[in-house]
């Protein structure tokens, strides 16, 4: 690293009052606003930071027994000037060299609203359409977002003469600077609404109701959001409106649930019919389904209904209807009825309970739904 008093071009035993003269006189030829050269900005950044160390007394003196200078929380280099910035910010109006960046719009996009929709599951198979009631900001209609009162417009502001700034000569280690900073009069905006709105009094928009049409698709989930751009808010002084966001949630059901694109459903299947099979019909949330059941179906089996699930929020088609068989076992006999299934028993011999291996998949899912 090069000397901090070569950078400066003064002798080590030079004067405080020498490095600051010295100091401002390579600022003036390197500052970024004067040079914007990139050698000119890395030399400026070594200058900064050798002035930074040699002005301060306990960091001069750290440095010239052999210490890099760097004694305190703001007195390293750290490649933004050092602690300089904030000065150099006052100095040049944040970079600007200056000059006016001219006065601000009143304008503005509003703001993105976020709403929550709730849908029950049947809703959620083919899509649905909602019409739902907005609080928001919407456009002054008696302004028509000027912010004036009709018939009257903004005036220039007599003070920043419309550029929206001020500008005043400040003197500083680099001699006499302009700064540039907002008119307190017209608050930047470079006029000033003499009359304002006595609807919106002086926004250009006002709180109000209304109705937005939504179309959502179908395959939507719990979580999903869904962006209306230019549905949110309306911004100050008839500017954009922001973006309106649908935060979905389904309603819980009590006989289907939802696995992906699949819905799954238990069907209760009396001992009887489970022997012997049986066909029958039940209702899914899109209409009516045959349910064909085989003889000896055991407990825990799926049947698979094809394209009876949910359509697919992206791609064509629907998922499936998974239906798990529940095997209902009769827990009240007479005597006829338990003599008959003692017959049954002795005719059948079936080997004695046994553990088996423990079964995953669906229909695990579906019986962990009623634990819930």
């Amino acid at each position: 690293m090069a000397d901090h008093y070569e950078v400066l071009g003064v002798a080590r035993d030079a004067s405080t009052d020498e490095i600051k003269k010295a100091y401002r006189r390579l600022a003036r030829q390197l500052h970024p606003d004067v040079n914007p050269g990139a050698d000119a900005s890395e030399r400026f950044k070594h200058v900064t930071h050798a002035y930074d160390v040699l002005s301060d007394a306990k960091q001069r003196e750290n440095y010239d027994h052999g210490g890099n200078g760097r004694t305190g929380g703001n007195a390293g280099f750290d490649g933004n000037f050092g602690n300089f910035g904030d000065i150099f910010e006052t100095f040049f109006g944040g970079g600007g060299g200056g000059g006016s960046r001219g006065p601000r719009s009143r304008r503005e996009r509003g703001q993105d609203a976020l709403i929550r929709v709730e849908l029950d599951l049947d809703e959620i198979i083919f899509g649905t359409h909602r019409d739902l009631e907005v609080d928001t900001a919407i456009v002054c209609a008696t302004c028509s977002g000027t912010c004036c009162q009709p018939g009257t417009a903004p005036v220039t502001c007599d003070i920043c003469h419309g550029t929206g700034n001020i500008q005043r000569a400040v003197r500083s280690l680099l001699g006499n600077v302009m700064t540039s900073s907002p008119c307190g009069s017209c608050r930047g905006f470079g006029t000033i609404i003499a009359t304002p709105c006595v609807t919106c009094q002086g926004q250009g928009r006002v709180r109000a109701r209304r109705t937005v049409p939504v179309d959502i698709p179908a395959g939507v989930d719990t979580g999903l959001r869904l962006q209306m751009p230019g549905s949110g808010e309306a911004g100050p002084a008839g500017g954009p409106n922001g973006d309106l966001y649908l935060e979905m949630k389904v309603r819980h059901h009590d006989v289907f649930s939802r696995d992906g694109d699949d819905l799954l459903c238990t069907l209760d299947v009396p001992m009887t019919d489970a022997i012997l099979g049986t066909t029958t019909t039940v209702k899914a949330l899109d209409g009516d389904i045959t349910v064909e059941i085989r003889a000896g179906v055991q407990g825990s089996e799926v049947i698979t209904v094809k394209d009876r699930g949910v359509s697919r929020l992206r791609g064509n088609g629907r998922g499936d209807l998974k239906v798990g068989i529940h095997v209902v076992t009769p827990t009240k006999l007479d005597h006829k009825e338990r003599e008959l299934i003692e017959q049954f028993a002795a005719r059948h011999k079936s080997p004695a309970p046994a553990l088996s291996a423990v079964q995953q998949g669906l229909f695990a899912k579906l019986r962990d739904r009623f634990r819930v």
